[in-house]
């Protein structure tokens, strides 16, 4: 095998016996012929129009090979299948060949990688926003284009004009997702979310699928059972259409990487909506289901209808089968808090932007930092702790995806009325992040480089790369990035990064506060 699209690779290189983050050789193999597949498709839909399925399998399929999503060799080998059957119902019944992804000159393999790692994020979002009803169209082509250009030989200044257009593409997908959240569940308000477990039947729900969570809420109710989100859904409480389920009643645990230690025993059943699936317990394995892309041999599969709707019922009589806890459980999160606060959506930060801009003027708040991302294992992950833990009080720190867990139930107390940790939502809530940056940057007749604003941010798989890649071609500056930079970044880019968006390898805490703060 050979996979370096994640943080935690072998030796910050490459996996290449067997991933760290569980995946064997041949799901690795078999999720490389998946994409070349996907070209082929792609090269094929160049010539005709694209229709309802041949998109389900290019999003769909980028969004199988994502890190920690699909474990399954005989869903993918079957998935697989459906992408050649579609390519020779249209019409193609002779080889279409392929660039071999991972061979050539180390800077062309570094940036063919990092648009595809890119577009297998986006793709995820893509995903949600077909499960809603939505669709940005020249998202969606872009994917064609995507594969295609892949496929192709580019100079290195093609491929990073590419790479831009690409973040471009991303923001506008990122966009039509924060459409459809909205006006599906509603503008996000804050929340304070109980980590505490109540006693009885409970059911946890994992990953980023609102419209998931929103089904299993409808057909829980008046049943008797609680329902906790888990990792990344934790924003899903912000939600006016998803909170006014009584039964909502908090979160259970802390980030995706912990979830082996976490669900020891539990007695409830867990639903895994998109990737953060990691390889199972046996103490445990009889009470994950997955859905969507999620995949893993052996595991309950919940499936969709034509319509897209779901039946929950296996997962229902499974919580009231294992009853949940006998009594309460006290439970925290990293740093032993029992209260996280989320719902700082865009919509609630620029409601207040007056009075955020007045404060920024009498000088009560003198930064903002927006410190956030994936999480991982990694012990250097600490970094982020204690970068937050040592922001000075007269700061604002802004964050968003599962990174968030490192700090999100310490209370740093407030500034002016404001908690000095705002949650803005999921990874793709990258977007609310943005439009807040924008309107300041507009409000103080400034550009957002020159904001007091810094971007502190950790990257695990490829969702974090697609973000990346739209704060790139925005032209943001000098953020900082960890806990190690992309294994698949050969130096000649690296030091492109550096020299053209001055793109900053975290340090310490400590010598990183004095260098953005121009201390010392």
């Amino acid at each position: 095998m050979f996979c370096f699209q994640c943080q935690q690779t072998a030796g910050n290189k490459c996996c290449v016996k067997v991933g760290v983050c569980g995946k064997q050789p041949d799901t690795a193999n078999l999720q490389d012929d998946l994409i070349y597949e996907l070209i082929r498709l792609s090269e094929v839909v160049s010539e005709k129009e694209s229709n309802t399925n041949t998109d389900r399998m290019v999003i769909d399929g980028l969004f199988i090979t994502l890190t920690n999503v699909n474990f399954d060799n005989s869903r993918i080998k079957n998935f697989t299948e459906e992408v050649r059957e579609e390519i020779k119902q249209l019409g193609n019944l002779n080889e279409i060949p392929v660039i071999d992804l991972w061979k050539g000159e180390t800077d062309i393999v570094s940036l063919r990688s990092t648009l595809l790692f890119g577009m297998k994020g986006t793709a995820a979002y893509a995903h949600h926003c077909k499960n809603l009803g939505f669709e940005d169209r020249e998202v969606t082509n872009w994917f064609y284009k995507g594969l295609r250009e892949i496929n192709r030989e580019h100079s290195i200044e093609e491929w990073l004009s590419l790479i831009m257009e690409f973040g471009q593409i991303n923001l506008k997908c990122m966009e039509k997702l924060d459409e459809a959240n909205t006006k599906s569940f509603g503008t996000p308000v804050p929340v304070k979310v109980n980590t505490d477990i109540k006693k009885g039947p409970f059911i946890v729900i994992s990953g980023h699928d609102l419209h998931d969570l929103k089904m299993l809420l409808e057909q829980t109710q008046d049943k008797g059972i609680n329902v906790y989100t888990h990792g990344e859904m934790l924003p899903a409480h912000g939600y006016p259409e998803l909170k006014k389920y009584s039964h909502l009643a908090g979160n259970f645990g802390t980030a995706w990487q912990s979830q082996q230690k976490e669900f020891e025993n539990i007695p409830a059943p867990v639903i895994f909506t998109t990737n953060c699936l990691m390889p199972y317990r046996d103490n445990y394995k009889d009470r994950i289901y997955n859905t969507n892309v999620v995949g893993y041999e052996g595991l309950k599969y919940i499936e969709a209808k034509e319509n897209g709707y779901k039946d929950f019922t296996p997962v229902i009589n499974h919580a009231l089968e294992l009853g949940g806890y006998k009594q309460d459980q006290s439970m925290s999160g990293i740093n032993g808090g029992h209260i996280l606060t989320t719902g700082f959506g865009h919509g609630t930060v620029l409601a207040n932007a007056p009075a955020i801009i007045d404060a920024v003027k009498s000088g009560a708040i003198k930064h903002f930092f927006l410190v956030g991302g994936c999480d991982g294992a990694n012990p250097g992950r600490n970094y982020y702790t204690d970068f937050v833990k040592q922001t000075p009080m007269d700061t604002i720190v802004l964050t968003l995806a599962c990174g968030k867990f490192r700090f999100n139930d310490l209370d740093l107390g407030e500034i002016g009325g404001f908690p000095r940790i705002m949650d803005m939502g999921q990874c793709n809530d990258a977007y609310s992040a943005i439009k807040v940056a924008l309107a300041l940057a507009d409000a103080f007749q400034c550009s957002v480089y020159e904001l007091p604003l810094t971007l502190v941010l950790s990257w695990y798989e490829q969702k974090a790369v697609c973000i990346l890649l739209t704060l790139l071609s925005l032209g943001i500056k000098r953020m900082y990035l960890g806990p190690t930079l992309p294994a698949f970044l050969s130096e000649t880019v690296v030091k492109v990064l550096i020299d053209t968006y001055d793109l900053q390898p975290i340090t310490s805490p400590e010598q990183d506060l004095d260098a953005i703060l121009g201390r010392g």
